[in-house]
């Protein structure tokens, strides 16, 4: 205590979903739609919708692959409960606890019912990192440090490597495993966008059902975690629960899309081979393709020569 004060320090936040990591490959992708917009009225006919549907979709996949892994809401959950709001108080606040876990660590947000009570401002979201190469203790025991309200210590500390409840190993493994496939998924990707640029539209079609086999492998990786029982949170008189967030059915959507894409582009190769050219713009003109050789004009000279 200072002065019969507790301390609470400033420090720096991260937000619960979106970070700056996040908010760059938004960016990025917005930059590169905007980029073939303007290139877009340069292309005659039909072939203009088909490439805008190819290019914002397949930009719309690529993008959603990346974002999730800078995410906090693969699994979510949120409580409202009267609480104690510092360590050796008896003073109760009424507050919305979050818990928001993504593949790199775990985010604690602690908003009041209203946001200002007792003399303060209640409105508090942390991040505690478990991704290879950070120390969740350490950012734990700095939390501790700070001062921080009793709910967000109390809810990080069942993540920590000391905690009884022993998930702290489980999630960061599957988070791991989980980010590593979709990076495999991100160059699949890649590779499946240079097949269909070429007349090897079969190839490209194969490439994108392996981009969304490992975007579920992803998710069964993740999933992982609930082989390991959770421990209950209680908050007040209320239990905190998590659920499956909006990254993990996000991902989900766009691995059975990408599945069925696949699997649409490898059945038009066998059964209307025309019409998937026309699609992606490597139809050659029947003109072309029945073009006689023209006559052939012969030297004299070298024929008498010879």
């Amino acid at each position: 205590l200072f002065d019969g004060v507790y301390p609470f320090y400033p420090q720096q936040r991260k937000a619960a979903v979106f970070d700056i990591s996040t908010i760059i490959v938004i960016v990025v992708f917005l930059t590169l739609a905007c980029s073939f917009l303007l290139i877009i009225p340069g292309i005659r006919g039909r072939a203009r919708l088909y490439w805008t549907l190819r290019v914002l979709l397949s930009l719309f996949v690529g993008v959603v692959i990346v974002v999730v892994q800078f995410t906090g809401d693969w699994e979510t959950g949120w409580v409202q409960a009267n609480t104690s709001y510092k360590s050796f108080s008896p003073v109760q606040v009424d507050a919305d606890i979050g818990l928001h876990i993504g593949l790199a660590g775990v985010n604690v947000t602690l908003r009041g019912n209203p946001v200002n009570q007792i003399n303060e401002t209640i409105n508090y979201n942390e991040h505690f990192p478990w991704n290879f190469g950070a120390d969740y203790d350490r950012s734990y025991s700095e939390g501790l440090q700070k001062g921080l309200p009793s709910p967000i210590l109390y809810v990080a500390e069942k993540f920590s490597t000391q905690s009884p409840c022993a998930v702290h190993r489980q999630y960061r493994i599957a988070g791991h495993y989980a980010s590593a496939m979709l990076w495999v998924a991100f160059c699949t990707w890649i590779i499946s966008n240079i097949l269909f640029s070429m007349p090897v539209l079969i190839y490209g079609g194969y490439m994108l059902l392996v981009t969304g086999a490992f975007m579920i492998f992803s998710l069964l990786s993740f999933s992982t975690v609930r082989n390991s029982p959770m421990c209950l949170i209680q908050i007040g008189t209320r239990a905190l629960h998590v659920a499956y967030g909006g990254s993990f059915w996000l991902m989900l959507a766009i691995g059975l899309l990408c599945f069925v894409v696949g699997i649409i582009i490898v059945a038009m190769h066998h059964l209307n081979l025309d019409l998937l050219k026309t699609f992606f713009d490597l139809r050659e003109d029947k003109a072309e393709e029945h073009e006689e050789m023209p006559g052939v004009f012969i030297n004299p000279h070298f024929t008498n020569k010879g």
